[in-house]
């Protein structure tokens, strides 16, 4: 399995890189090689894309969503899964932080040049993102919902959480926040 780990400075409010990166249809806008995203339910999201010439299609399924914090998620395949950590430096800028892992499917994705290939394929992404928010200023929407364990709760704009995970605490999916701590298990929303 590869680990991809990648960090880019923002020139936006936490809020702000957190409600468009929970626009998972705008990603094809800024990242290369995704054709479409779309949102089966509040936690699944169906992928197509474009990878060394072949049209591939996947499911994910966020694990963990906490408003202004963390995203993570895993593909139903078990292929790749990841986290994605939102920190603010200032009122004005933020640190995303991208950890990944990827396990090639076939012999194609298993050669060196191709592993290399993503991991400058998320550079750019993130570069594009960083271009496509600031030249923006604001998001395209917002989805301020909780998920823990691919259940969604509504989350209050006046709820404090305290709870953020330290970037050397999170890995690939799984924040330490899953693990020893009782949360809400709530049905999903419709």
């Amino acid at each position: 399995m590869t680990r991809i780990e990648k960090t880019i400075e923002v020139n936006v409010p936490v809020g702000t890189a957190y409600n468009q990166w929970t626009q998972f249809e705008e990603f094809p806008r800024f990242m290369e090689g995704i054709r479409e995203v779309r949102r089966s339910d509040a936690a699944r999201l169906f992928w197509a894309a474009e990878i060394a010439g072949e049209r591939k299609e996947w499911y994910t399924r966020i694990t963990r969503q906490v408003p202004d914090e963390v995203i993570a998620w895993e593909s139903e395949s078990g292929t790749a899964n990841g986290t994605i950590i939102f920190k603010p430096i200032t009122a004005e800028r933020t640190d995303i932080q991208v950890y990944m892992e990827y396990d090639p499917e076939d012999f194609k994705e298993e050669i060196g040049d191709f592993l290399v290939i993503v991991s400058r394929r998320v550079d750019g992404d993130l570069k594009r993102f960083k271009e496509f928010i600031e030249g923006r200023g604001m998001e395209t929407g917002a989805s301020r919902v909780e998920i823990i364990h691919s259940k969604e709760r509504p989350v209050s704009p006046l709820e404090d959480s305290t709870d953020a995970p330290e970037p050397d605490q999170v890995r690939f999916g799984v924040s330490p926040l899953d693990s020893g701590r009782s949360t809400y298990h709530g049905s999903t929303m419709t």
